[in-house]
């Protein structure tokens, strides 16, 4: 339970010192501030990318206090089988949900050296991240927050009605170039004008996450406030008062 007389940075180192993940702290800090921001909008928050829980945690503490506001987070959830070595050494996943297959970090894989240090070691005691997932969820009592969605944003927006909305979107999924930019261009029609959409490893060590940012949010007269918060997190708002966008896949 946030505690409103506290520092939040101190809450927030404290809520997720034992969760695994490589969001730092400032950018944790940054993206709950960003979600007060969004009080007076309507919608929902929507994360893609969510893995053991790490940002979930912060999102749904903002949502928590933000009041009616829920966290869909959107990821694969790999099991411990579905990630393959690759000739290189480095790592790639593919998950069978419903009887249907989901790849990802093909183009864009895990290098060898952070998959067997900071990826491996958490399947020696659980079966799958959203079990880690769903614990986190659990021990910081965000669960009526806090929604986990197997799959990607391709399948989530099929699961949802015309009528959802979302006032924050932080992408952290897949980091190829593609998948960025179909990321932004399923959410962005959600988007509720004066929303946030955020990215993590943004201007940092991955071509496709620069590229598809530039492209898709920098250089589209849709959003302003473009801004790079921290080493690697990345933000801009859906300007107010723009007529929506009808044609996504051109996004």
């Amino acid at each position: 339970m946030i505690d409103i007389k506290r520092p939040i940075l101190s809450q927030i180192e404290e809520m997720v010192k034992d969760i695994p993940g490589w969001s730092p702290v400032d950018q944790l800090y940054t993206l709950f501030a960003i979600c007060h921001l969004t009080a007076d909008l309507e919608g929902d928050i929507v994360e893609i990318g969510s893995w053991c829980g790490r940002s979930a945690l912060v999102l749904g503490a903002a949502a928590k206090l933000l009041g009616n506001t829920k966290v869909y987070c959107i990821d694969l959830f790999p099991e411990k089988t579905d990630w393959k070595q690759n000739q290189d050494g480095s790592y790639s996943m593919n998950v069978v949900i419903e009887n249907e297959n989901y790849s990802a970090y093909h183009e864009q894989t895990v290098w060898q050296e952070p998959f067997e240090k900071d990826i491996a070691p958490l399947y020696q005691e659980k079966q799958g991240i959203l079990e880690i997932f769903m614990e986190s969820v659990a021990n910081n009592q965000l669960d009526s927050w806090v929604i986990p969605y197997k799959g990607n944003s391709a399948n989530f927006i099929k699961s949802i009605d015309n009528n959802f909305k979302c006032k924050l979107v932080f992408i952290d999924g897949d980091h190829s170039y593609g998948a960025v930019c179909q990321d932004i261009s399923n959410m962005d029609r959600y988007l509720v004008e004066g929303g946030w959409i955020c990215f993590d490893d943004a201007f940092s060590y991955y071509d496709g996450v620069n590229q598809a940012i530039e492209d898709k949010i920098v250089n589209n007269n849709a959003y302003e406030l473009c801004q790079q918060m921290t080493r690697k997190f990345f933000i801009a708002r859906k300007k107010k008062g723009n007529k929506q966008l009808e044609n996504y896949d051109n996004l």
